[in-house]
């Protein structure tokens, strides 16, 4: 097989760190790695704990255009690995492959997420990512209307008083324009 990323190698037999089954890029380094055999190696293993103890320099690329997958020859899709992590890695739903370019395991150890390749190609880790992205920037935009110590103070108050045992009527004195018109 033909190199995704750099279309210069060739894709030839290996192992990542020696634990299961890949295909390295003999010119630019990147792993086609199967889905299938990652989490059959992580079915026989799973007591097995991904050591960063090694990795002291993390040089990974994150490649910017569509990848293509090279064994089908089509478009893969993007998944973003953490809300806070602009990298994503490159999967190939049609044969369940992922393009790791060099350096892209390295850094998924060091971030405690390779454990969880399988995990993040999931519509459930993409949808948790979108909605935390979403709230920082909600975040974001209050702290910056409201000012540090006004937004840590409605903070504060929002948590009072979602715990409070009588929220409903809190809520309702809050909100009233004259709460003591009713009151009879």
């Amino acid at each position: 097989m033909k190199c995704t990323a750099c279309q210069e190698g060739h894709l030839t037999p290996s192992f990542i760190d020696a634990l299961f089954r890949s295909h390295t890029c003999d010119h630019c380094g990147g792993n086609w790695i199967l889905i299938e055999d990652y989490i059959s190696w992580k079915e026989r293993h799973p007591e097995h704990v991904f050591d960063d103890g090694h990795i002291e320099n993390i040089d990974a690329e994150d490649t910017i255009g569509a990848m293509i997958c090279p064994m089908t020859g089509s478009i893969m899709s993007k998944f973003r690995i953490t809300k806070d992590h602009a990298h994503r890695i490159d999967y190939s739903a049609r044969v369940g492959g992922v393009w790791l370019n060099k350096g892209e395991w390295e850094m998924l150890v060091a971030e405690g997420l390779a454990g969880n390749l399988n995990a993040i190609l999931t519509d459930h880790w993409q949808q948790r990512i979108r909605e935390e992205r979403t709230s920082d920037t909600f975040a974001h935009l209050y702290r910056q209307k409201f000012g540090d110590s006004d937004y840590e103070k409605a903070l504060e108050i929002r948590q009072w008083l979602n715990d409070h045992p009588q929220k409903p009527d809190l809520r309702a004195f809050l909100m009233a324009e004259n709460p003591f018109s009713a009151i009879e």
